[in-house]
């Protein structure tokens, strides 16, 4: 455990790496937006800064969440790619967004989104993963 982290605890240090406003909608872009590179990651709906967009993926690098490549097809693109750390992410997204689709006031075909999502269950999960690794070769 690192001196930053205030306690062992699995959530605790879950919510020390994901507990911001910005990073799991990160995760999330690249998981289900299709965004890959920092333009398209730049211009998501919520609006975040550059400069928090190159904190966030720094800190995601870093912990093993996201991976940075050259872009065969864009000399000057990077590509931004989940791990298999960051792949395990994805029932946690589809289960917060099924939360907020329900308790909270979601626009409804994102609502409804989230809602097909929670009913695909793990196949869906496992599909979406194997998806996104043939992304990555």
């Amino acid at each position: 455990m690192s001196t930053k982290e205030r306690s062992g605890c699995p959530i605790n240090l879950s919510l020390e790496l994901f507990g911001d406003r910005w990073t799991l909608l990160i995760v999330r872009d690249i998981a289900f937006g299709g965004k890959k590179h920092f333009r398209q990651l730049l211009q998501s709906d919520e609006g975040i800064s550059s400069r928090t967009l190159s904190e966030r993926l720094r800190t995601l690098q870093e912990e093993g969440i996201v991976t940075r490549h050259d872009d065969p097809a864009h000399k000057l693109k990077m590509v931004y790619r989940l791990t298999e750390a960051g792949m395990d992410l994805l029932p946690v997204l589809i289960e917060l967004g099924a939360w907020g689709g329900k308790h909270r006031h979601a626009d409804d075909d994102l609502a409804r989104f989230a809602r097909q999502l929670k009913a695909g269950g793990s196949e869906l999960i496992e599909r979406k993963k194997a998806e996104l690794r043939t992304e990555s070769t």
